[in-house]
């Protein structure tokens, strides 16, 4: 077992709000809460950076846009143009989703194509890249060849879904995920992780970031259980 501070644990989370809906105000306090408790970035749809980027940039909080969310169903050209238009409104995180029709076809020429474009992209810019799989959709043979794109592409994160897909995060889909990338891709969860036990079971099985809109309740669940302001997980 691993000794984690309150504070390190904390800045594991993606603090999300990524409803069709929400509004500057929510937006607002999203950002106001990843800043008082420490979380690492804030995940929005794209047209929430800028708005992001002018309350967070004095802060360590970083920005992240959603690209082609949640169906990914759009063109490399048209990603390429969302990506560059976020990084230049302030986004410091990339997440976005694969051609999930192309996956099904087994078209891993054009998978890698897009990951590389977006990736390359994003190293250029110096900010962090996450390739969203939505493994809901997904077969165990799909999910791996994914991955093995991912380890030669070399995204910061994969990702294991939306949130608005058939399924979200599983402790399954995570180890294969890891095992699949080793140390040189990270994982990050995301979809239904609502709770501090889901969120230990996860960091346990290897995920170094999740993404959850119950960010607040679960530190407050963990603060609870804590020992000198330390979580074993």
């Amino acid at each position: 077992m691993t000794r984690y501070s309150l504070t390190q644990l904390a800045n594991l989370i993606d603090h999300t709000n990524l409803h069709p809906e929400a509004t500057g105000e929510e937006i607002t306090a999203l950002c106001q809460e990843a800043c008082d408790h420490g979380f690492k970035m804030v995940a929005i749809n794209q047209v929430q950076t800028s708005l992001c980027h002018q309350l967070l940039k004095e802060t360590p909080v970083h920005v992240g846009a959603a690209i082609s969310f949640p169906l990914g169903q759009t063109s490399i050209a048209t990603k390429v143009f969302e990506t560059k238009d976020a990084l230049l409104q302030g986004a410091d995180e990339i997440d976005y989703v694969v051609n999930l029709t192309k996956v099904k076809e087994h078209d891993w020429s054009y998978v890698e194509e897009e990951m590389h474009a977006l990736v390359t992209l994003c190293r250029q810019e110096g900010a962090l890249s996450k390739v969203i799989f939505e493994n809901g959709y997904l077969t165990e043979e799909e999910k791996i060849a994914l991955c093995q794109i991912a380890k030669k592409v070399q995204p910061y994160f994969i990702k294991t879904a939306t949130g608005f897909g058939p399924s979200g995060a599983t402790l399954a889909d995570v180890r294969l995920m890891k095992e699949a990338v080793g140390s040189t891709v990270q994982v990050k969860a995301a979809g239904g992780i609502r709770t501090a036990e889901a969120f230990k079971q996860f960091v346990a099985t290897g995920a170094t970031r999740i993404g959850t809109s119950s960010g607040i309740t679960i530190m407050q669940e963990l603060a609870a259980e804590a020992s000198d302001g330390y979580v074993e997980i």
